[in-house]
């Protein structure tokens, strides 16, 4: 599988990662769900098998169970390592209640966690999981005590997430930012419009999450099973599941399905390979509940759509996002 250079870092990702959100299990309040540990296993697994080289998680993802597996899987893998990337700022309580704590003495705490966790000595990217609710100084106070682990060596490089431009320059102004992570997909598309024209004009790397929209454009999911996820699943609150928008976005992985059809490729792997086609996009954060899932989806890089095919893909998707 090629690899891009992740922003000012040395590392060289494969286009598609692993993600380890789902794998967090269920009972904490942005859960996909009941998830067995040892399908998570071998979906990350049968995902390197592919060649895939980085997997990303977060601390508060199954408020650190999705770190624990990841740990384990890392660790009974028998080839080169894979990149190891998570994140900081959300933490929680007794009752497994998610709250944002930008803190020096946080995130150092929570850093040190995700290690013991991660079975890890040292963190390949530390990314800032969302920045301050009220745009306050924490985010200098939080970006700066990231750096501070970075010179200590506890990671090796920083990033954020869910940032905008205003917040992007702030953080530079203290260190440089490896990467930015925001949501992208054929059916949310804001990022096009001016943080990636400025991460790729700074040299910002993008790993881009929810390339299926979390689920959504796969082919996997029907009515039905919209109807019948888990009531701990978070995409339960998600309008894009329910009606009207439902409908419409069903239609569009059916055009994702005829596209698809044409290279012997599913309909994920043709919404994953448009993310992928745009030049400011260094990598997609794919996820996979169980190796034949990884199967599915992992090598959707090799698929290069033609401009016809973009074209008839968001003609299709202007469609299905029409309000």
């Amino acid at each position: 599988m090629e690899t891009r250079k992740l922003g000012n870092s040395d590392l060289h990702i494969t286009p598609v990662g692993f993600g380890a959100w789902a794998l967090g299990g269920a009972g904490w309040e942005f859960s996909w769900g009941p998830q067995e540990d040892a399908d998570s296993i071998a979906a990350i697994h049968r995902s390197l098998e592919l060649g895939v080289n980085w997997i990303d998680t977060a601390a508060v993802y199954g408020t650190g169970h999705s770190e624990e597996v990841v740990g384990r899987a890392v660790k009974a893998w028998r080839s080169a390592r894979p990149y190891v990337f998570t994140k900081c700022v959300l933490t929680w309580d007794a009752s497994r209640k998610v709250t944002p704590n930008h803190s020096t003495a946080s995130i150092r705490k929570e850093c040190e966690g995700s290690l013991r966790r991660l079975q890890v000595d040292v963190i390949d990217l530390y990314q800032m999981h969302w920045p301050p609710r009220d745009n306050g100084p924490s985010l200098e106070e939080a970006w700066a005590a990231m750096s501070e682990l970075q010179k200590s060596g506890k990671v090796r490089w920083i990033g954020v997430s869910n940032f905008d431009i205003a917040q992007l320059r702030r953080a530079q102004a203290i260190a440089p930012v490896t990467s930015n992570q925001p949501p992208y997909s054929i059916v949310r598309r804001a990022i096009e419009a001016e943080i990636l024209p400025f991460t790729q004009q700074q040299g910002i790397g993008t790993i881009s999450y929810a390339p299926m929209a979390s689920g959504l454009l796969t082919g996997g999911m029907t009515r039905e099973r919209a109807a019948s996820l888990p009531p701990d699943d978070f995409r339960n609150r998600n309008p894009e599941f329910r009606e009207p928008r439902l409908s419409k976005n069903l239609e569009l992985v059916e055009r994702l399905r005829r596209v698809g059809a044409r290279h012997s490729r599913g309909p994920g792997q043709v919404a994953i390979a448009w993310v992928l086609r745009h030049p400011a996009i260094t990598g997609a954060i794919v996820g996979a509940r169980d190796a034949q899932q990884a199967d599915g989806v992992m090598r959707a890089s090799e698929l290069k759509l033609s401009a016809e095919e973009v074209s008839e893909i968001e003609s299709a998707a202007a469609v299905a996002t029409a309000r």
